[in-house]
């Protein structure tokens, strides 16, 4: 059988790249490091390790186990998370990982109430787009997920339940004067980057164009701050507007156009009462 104490140790190899950085952080000593390593291979059969000069790098074997190793540390961090908030939400953290948009208009005002509610709570934060936060979710990095989606967006796997928080309309910014998407066909775009930009670039096909897209920024003030300056046209969401609106930047909402909201988690309900407390908080902040 695998020994935790030796997977948390080629995880740490693994993310650090040597045995020197990983013993720093876990608190051994190289030796102990080294020697949790050499237990590992004699435990597995396989050659984890390969000597390059003075420093070491993972085998294909290596890294594979360090893959999973990173995985099951996870899971059991999350156990371990789930039962001390059983104590009475006295005590435990909840880990949550969001995009930008929300993490500025939503999560504030849920971690302020929940703060004063369960003071010994912790809650840490991660600012990630949806497809990283799902894979920490899956992996068990972070316990809540707050994604969107679109009505095209496929299906999330089974195993992950999502809990609806709002629908977030969208809108078209422009420098001094309304517009329409229709008629923006020669207009200098403002997009986010490749994978960001998908929807953008969906909803111009439906008018019969392809945006002229002039620059590439997923920053919401700097994004803005093009279109103040008349350089260019871009879309944004309400949540994104709800915590940054420049002075001189127009938004038309485009009819039909929304983005639904969720907070997502891992597994069969319930939800442990720290999850269930923060998934409450969230929707609280999300209502009108």
């Amino acid at each position: 059988m695998l020994d935790v104490t030796r997977l948390r140790v080629i995880d740490a190899v693994a993310r650090h790249g040597s045995v020197t950085a990983a013993a720093r952080e876990l608190h051994y000593s190289q030796p102990s490091v080294t020697h949790h390593l050499s237990r590992l291979e004699a435990e597995t059969g396989a050659q984890l390790l390969q000597r390059v000069g003075r420093g070491i790098r993972l085998t294909e074997a290596g890294r594979m186990l360090a893959a999973r190793a990173a995985e099951i540390i996870g899971r059991i961090d999350a156990v371990d998370a789930e039962l001390a908030a059983h104590v009475g939400l006295t005590a435990g953290r909840v880990r949550l990982a969001g995009f930008s948009s929300a993490i500025g208009a939503l999560v504030p005002g849920a971690v302020a109430a929940l703060s004063a509610q369960h003071p010994g709570l912790r809650i840490s934060l991660i600012d990630t787009h949806p497809p990283e936060a799902l894979e920490l979710l899956r992996i068990g990095t972070i316990d809540v997920a707050i994604i969107f989606r679109y009505d095209e967006t496929a299906p999330e796997p089974s195993a992950i339940r999502l809990h609806h928080l709002l629908d977030d309309p969208l809108y078209v910014l422009s420098s001094g004067r309304e517009v329409e998407l229709s008629g923006l066909r020669d207009a200098t775009w403002i997009a986010g980057c490749d994978r960001c930009r998908s929807h953008l670039v969906a909803l111009c096909a439906e008018e019969g164009y392809e945006p002229q897209i002039g620059y590439t920024s997923d920053d919401m003030v700097v994004m803005q701050a093009l279109v103040a300056a008349g350089l260019g046209v871009t879309t944004m969401p309400g949540l994104a507007l709800r915590t940054h609106h420049a002075e001189g930047v127009i938004a038309n909402e485009l009819p039909g156009s929304r983005r639904h909201v969720y907070a997502a988690t891992y597994g069969e309900p319930p939800d442990p009462p720290a999850i269930a407390a923060l998934l409450t908080a969230l929707t609280e902040a999300a209502t009108p």
